[in-house]
């Protein structure tokens, strides 16, 4: 049953099945997220000052650095859609093993597949609003970790997504 969420366009969804959870739910978000993410998301929310979205001209890098390793920005570009990644931080690019600026997402996505990683994308871009995914995964040397994932909305114009900020968070959990 959908939950309605920051207006009435914007419906919350939480999603699990092909074993991808995800969510749009904004108090599911803050129940399962680490500490890291959820002041991630409340440094996002006071940038939105009433609007739907900040732009990225909202965001200072100064006030970000805790969060910095984690940051990716992808750059949003329409008809046809494409996806491009503009800025990883360390953490995303220790999760690949290469860095992945300047890549295309369906190049360059951390996802159980491309589908999935594109509908995280979608979500936010279509729906304006955040979305949340987790997952456990067996590292390179054979370890178990976590991840989580914050996808967030930016738009230069207050109407039309441009950009999306995500910021993650690896560890045992």
């Amino acid at each position: 049953m959908p939950l309605e969420i920051q207006s009435s366009k914007h419906h919350a969804m939480s999603e699990t099945s092909n074993s991808y959870p995800r969510t749009t739910d904004v108090a599911e978000m803050q129940s399962r997220a680490t500490p890291q993410t959820r002041a991630f998301f409340a440094y996002w929310e006071s940038k939105r000052q009433g609007r739907v979205m900040p732009a990225r001209r909202d965001l200072d890098p100064i006030e970000m650095k805790a969060w910095l390793p984690g940051i990716q920005l992808i750059d949003v570009f329409e008809n046809p859609r494409r996806l491009v990644y503009r800025l990883v931080g360390q953490v995303e690019v220790e999760m690949r093993g290469f860095s992945h600026a300047g890549y295309n997402v369906e190049e360059a996505f951390f996802a159980v597949s491309k589908e999935d990683a594109l509908c995280n994308y979608n979500l936010v871009i279509d729906s304006q609003t955040m979305v949340y995914d987790w997952a456990r995964y067996a590292t390179r040397s054979g370890f178990q970790t976590s991840q989580e994932t914050i996808f967030l909305p930016l738009s230069d114009d207050g109407h039309q997504v441009n950009m999306v900020i995500t910021y993650t968070v690896v560890g045992n959990r």
